[in-house]
């Protein structure tokens, strides 16, 4: 394991290859008693076309989430039982570029590891089984159907990208996850939980000699090269259609307005595009912006108003949601403020304040391990080190900032999905 200190941060973290392709990342915590395991897989819901040992293939929809739920299964019974009885706090998640396995203890870490390195890396899937959970993931699926805002984010996405299959759904659909058997578990168990396809980040007071031996002896399967991904065509900067409108059993309207970036790059420049993200959001319509200010008091937005971003090499977007109040006059508002401040630009001092509070919020991001071991775990899957922050945010500049709000909050670049009360209701 090769040590690597950040003196800007005080943090250091080990890191290290097995022969099979595995990194592994442990950031040393001697103050904490808490100890935290991440264990992932750079597969998520939108890779359903892919060559794997010269074989291309085309997977159902939901499969990633499925396989989440079966991993669980071991010949002598549940991990997650297992897990929870030795007094780890256990879960898993799949997004729509990730599957993950985590858990938080403070003692027992060792064994506890080595469950979750075991469960994980050893398929264990019966085809009764595999039928059963078609059963219970099918009404996970009906239960989002009643879900305004799932609905919503999925109608969203339908509406921002033409090709690219971050818009279907996760779990798939009731129709999609029939056609899932023990063999198409098997199959994409070995092309995406390859071990070079993976990675292993650990944080608290743990000897990264020990994770590392632990893991060596346990991630035993070789290495092959990850299978080659299929996003379809290139994707248009420009979205599909700029408004929809769900009409669901609501008391509230609720509206999702997406703005549609430009993902690419690796290492110090595609955090840099996710930095300048995270500023556009804030210089826009963060909550100490004049613009949340004045839409607030007009009660266009009330307090559930909220935005996040995601910035990775294939795809990019800002993601903003709310209830109640006026969406469009929302959606107006915001463009109107991006057309000013790429005419004006930003103030000085409100730009000095902004990088103070964007920079105080990765800083204190180091304060969780979930948070640090999470990062961690996306700058290697995407190619770039997240604890550069420090180094990165010093090379921003005004001007970047000014340039990506005028190229992409745009007409053009943003969607906007509005759920309304059905007639009659």
């Amino acid at each position: 394991m090769e040590q690597k200190r950040y003196d800007k941060l005080d943090e250091t973290v080990f890191h290290g290859v097995l022969p099979n392709g595995l990194h592994i990342y442990v950031d040393v915590r001697p103050e904490f008693t808490k100890k935290y395991a991440f264990f992932a897989s750079n597969y998520g819901g939108k890779d359903v076309s892919f060559t794997h040992e010269g074989r291309q293939q085309l997977t159902p929809t939901g499969v990633a989430h499925f396989l989440e739920h079966k991993m669980f299964d071991m010949p002598e019974g549940n991990a997650l039982q297992n897990l929870s009885a030795n007094g780890a706090s256990p879960n898993a998640y799949t997004s729509g570029d990730v599957t993950a396995y985590h858990f938080e203890c403070t003692d027992h870490f060792e064994e506890n590891l080595k469950t979750l390195l075991s469960f994980v890396s050893t398929p264990y899937f019966l085809q009764e089984s595999v039928d059963k959970e078609q059963g219970i993931i099918g009404q996970e699926i009906r239960m989002g159907e009643d879900d305004p805002f799932w609905i919503a984010y999925y109608e969203l996405l339908a509406s921002l990208y033409h090709n690219h299959p971050i818009k279907t759904s996760i779990i798939g659909t009731v129709e999609t996850i029939g056609e899932i058997t023990a063999e198409t578990l098997y199959e994409c168990h070995a092309a995406f939980y390859n071990p070079a396809n993976m990675c292993l980040c650990v944080a608290g007071n743990i000897a990264p000699e020990m994770v590392a031996a632990i893991a060596a002896e346990i991630v035993q399967a070789d290495g092959s090269p990850p299978p080659v991904r299929d996003y379809g065509e290139p994707e248009p900067p420009h979205v599909v259609r700029q408004d929809a409108a769900v009409h669901m059993d609501v008391s509230t309207p609720l509206f999702l307005m997406g703005v549609k970036l430009e993902g690419g790059g690796d290492g110090d420049a595609l955090l840099k595009k996710l930095l300048i993200a995270g500023l556009m959001s804030e210089a826009v319509f963060g909550k100490s912006s004049p613009l949340y200010t004045m839409l607030y008091e007009e009660g266009a937005i009330n307090a559930s108003f909220a935005f996040e971003h995601e910035v990775l090499p294939d795809y990019a977007m800002l993601l903003l949601m709310g209830e109640g109040g006026d969406p469009r006059r929302v959606r107006e508002a915001i463009l109107h403020e991006a057309a000013r401040i790429a005419d004006e630009g930003i103030e000085l001092e409100r730009w000095a304040r902004l990088l103070k509070a964007e920079y105080g919020s990765y800083v204190r991001g180091l304060n969780g391990l979930e948070s640090v071991c999470r990062n961690l775990s996306a700058g290697h899957m995407y190619g770039y080190d997240y604890l550069r922050f420090p180094q990165v945010f010093k090379t921003l500049t005004k001007a970047e900032v000014e340039a990506a709000i005028a190229r992409f909050l745009t007409a053009d670049c943003c969607a906007l999905t509005v759920v309304t009360a059905k007639e009659g209701a």
